[in-house]
């Protein structure tokens, strides 16, 4: 069998394809986001929980809807084997051929490409498309730009995801949505230059590490540490909680604790020893384990860390919906996957692809079986129930000036 993990030059670029889904969230974009607001119109509700559609609209939408064996899939770059090897086995079991184009690099560009189209009841020409939990994303729902699921077509969805998923807090009891992938963000260390467990965030804070510790450049990452070492739940945040975790911050910077403050280049300081604890991303992580052959240890701190989800969803105006949502659940079948997993490297939502993929390896020789092992016994991506207890959200923020305000109080730490 061909390894399902990525050569180097993959990894790479898995990366900065992860960087650039961060930026569609960190809050130093504030300016797209406020052009994409006002070119579409849309304004904050001033509350963080997805617009409910009406008791009906789940069977009025589907009524009638057949299949018409074609679906046209936009996804992120590099999230899938090049070989595209689920899609050949969907299409080869169902006959539903599948377009998939990898168009999606950035939420705001993305969500300001469709919208017009979105509000004019046109198609995008997409069935499916890969959405990040976000800004954008309350913008897709509170406008009624995605379909509701009909969760009695997804029975492998029903029957196989982890139930931590149906809490979410951008779409609770995944009425528009479903999980493609997640990440995490935590500690990570390099255990040879620090000997003892890494377990809190205040370790982050040790004066034993002084000049040694990365955080990142982006505010809302920084923030959210900021405010978890206090104790704060950063999606239900409040200005005065900001405060005090700017706070916080400043006082980490003034010791003397910060080396510096990092975008995706946070890796190859810990690769070179100038950090040797730092904010970390869980599948850059993996990655780079698996391609430098180092032993870097990513943990989520008792007080806990954060997660970001990348989601199926159906836009309102899809020309092939159940087609769409028979390829949204053939990915919950354990066997895809487990092989998606093993390409991909980040959060599974299929628990029991842990153990098809301890089947593969057990069936693998060399390299591959080696590979196919550290991916079954990873918690970053098959985290623990007791990592997803630890695990928080982003804040949504519901205007552009209530976002301007979140960055006028972390920027300056960053900057200065």
């Amino acid at each position: 069998m061909q390894s399902n993990l990525p050569d180097p030059s993959l990894i790479r670029g898995m990366t900065q394809r992860r960087l650039g889904r961060r930026d569609a969230l960190r809050v130093s974009g504030l300016s797209a986001f406020a052009m994409a607001l006002a070119a579409c119109g849309v304004k904050g509700t001033g509350s963080t929980t997805p617009s409910a559609p009406a008791p009906d609209a789940v069977a009025k939408y589907w009524a009638g809807k057949t299949s018409n064996g074609t679906v046209n899939f936009a996804n992120w770059p590099l999230y899938m084997d090049p070989e595209q090897p689920e899609l050949k086995k969907f299409t080869k079991a169902t006959g539903v051929a599948v377009k998939y184009q990898e168009v999606i690099q950035e939420m705001g560009p993305w969500f300001a490409k469709v919208q017009p189209q979105l509000a004019a009841k046109q198609s995008i020409g997409y069935d499916l498309m890969v959405i990040t939990n976000g800004i954008q994303f309350k913008q897709f729902v509170d406008s009624g730009f995605l379909a509701p699921l009909d969760h009695s077509k997804l029975p492998n969805y029903v029957a196989n995801a982890d139930p931590s998923y149906a809490k979410e807090a951008f779409d609770p009891g995944n009425v528009y949505t479903i999980p493609w992938t997640s990440g995490m963000t935590g500690i990570a260390y390099d255990p040879k230059k620090i000997t003892r467990p890494i377990t809190k965030l205040a370790d982050l804070w040790d004066p034993a590490f002084k000049g040694k510790v990365g955080m990142y450049s982006d505010t809302q990452e920084l923030g959210n540490f900021g405010m978890m070492a206090l104790g704060i739940d950063p999606a239900k945040s409040t200005p005065e909680d900001w405060k005090k975790a700017a706070e916080k911050l400043k006082e980490q910077k003034a010791a003397g604790q910060v080396r510096n403050y990092y975008d995706q280049s946070y890796v190859d300081a810990l690769g070179k020893g100038e950090v040797w604890i730092t904010q970390a991303w869980s599948g850059d992580i993996f990655q780079k384990n698996v391609s430098d052959g180092t032993d870097f240890k990513f943990v989520i701190p008792e007080e806990g860390g954060t997660i970001w989800t990348d989601n199926f969803a159906i836009p309102i105006t899809a020309q092939n919906p159940v087609d769409a949502i028979k390829l949204m659940d053939f990915f919950y079948e354990v066997e895809n996957a487990a092989t998606l997993a093993e390409y991909i490297n980040y959060v599974c939502p299929v628990p029991a692809a842990q153990a098809k993929i301890k089947e593969h390896a057990a069936a693998a020789s060399g390299d591959d079986k080696s590979a196919l092992e550290a991916v079954a016994a990873s918690n970053l991506v098959f985290p623990t129930q007791a990592d997803y207890a630890k695990l928080h959200y982003f804040r949504d923020f519901a205007t552009p000036a209530e976002q301007q305000e979140y960055q006028s109080i972390f920027e300056p730490i960053v900057l200065a």
